[in-house]
């Protein structure tokens, strides 16, 4: 087994330093039966997906999702697994796939699951989906409509990885953005903050004028 990347031994450092010595006793158990595991390519449910469920009994809902991706990781999850624990799953285990994800998946085949949070109205969900995976992966049509629905739900726009970067000169979601701005103000309804903070970010930066 190769060592963890930065990101997730940096995550596990701090999570074994907000866990007590009970749970953190517990998740290094779970994550050696995780990292015996066939290289996550299971069919049926094993002991390590019996402990990804109980993550948080055992460790706390506040630190449930950082104990789900290091098993995740520890595990070397692939695609089937991941989508198996996400349909399986309650809300909570559902984000911890979706935020193991940059970690695990290098192309794009586990989008399926991040367009399938962005169809639901759960906010926590919604915001575990935009994060970057779907920043490097979603097309420029469908990360557009994951903004919007950020703004529908009232997920903070800073949610969204690398927001900056793919809004910045996107004609379209300024269009986008304007139109739902019309049917807010028609309708008698505020108009978020968050959408002129992005549409703020679509505006090109200017041309440095020629030198002479």
């Amino acid at each position: 087994m190769t060592d963890a990347p930065p990101g997730i031994a940096a995550l596990r450092a701090r999570t074994d330093a907000s866990l007590k010595e009970t749970a953190r006793t517990w998740l290094d158990k779970a994550t050696a039966e995780a990292a015996a595991a066939d290289g996550g390519k299971q069919q049926t449910c094993t002991t390590w997906e019996l402990r990804f469920a109980e993550a948080g009994r055992r460790c706390g809902a506040e630190h449930a999702d950082s104990a789900r991706i290091v098993l995740l990781h520890a595990a070397r999850a692939d695609t089937a697994t991941l989508t198996r624990l996400y349909e399986q799953g309650a809300a909570a285990e559902r984000r911890a796939v979706l935020a193991a994800l940059p970690h695990l998946v290098a192309g794009p085949e586990a989008l399926p699951l991040v367009e399938d949070a962005l169809r639901t109205n759960d906010i926590r969900l919604v915001a575990a989906a935009v994060g970057p995976y779907a920043a490097e992966h979603l097309t420029a049509h469908h990360w557009r409509h994951a903004v919007l629905k950020c703004l529908f739900t009232g997920v903070p726009v800073s949610a969204v990885a690398e927001l900056a970067e793919r809004a910045r000169g996107d004609a379209e979601l300024a269009r986008m953005l304007g139109d739902y701005a019309n049917e807010r103000t028609a309708a008698g309804r505020p108009v978020p903050d968050d959408l002129h903070r992005v549409l703020a970010l679509t505006t090109p930066p200017p041309h440095k004028a020629e030198e002479s």
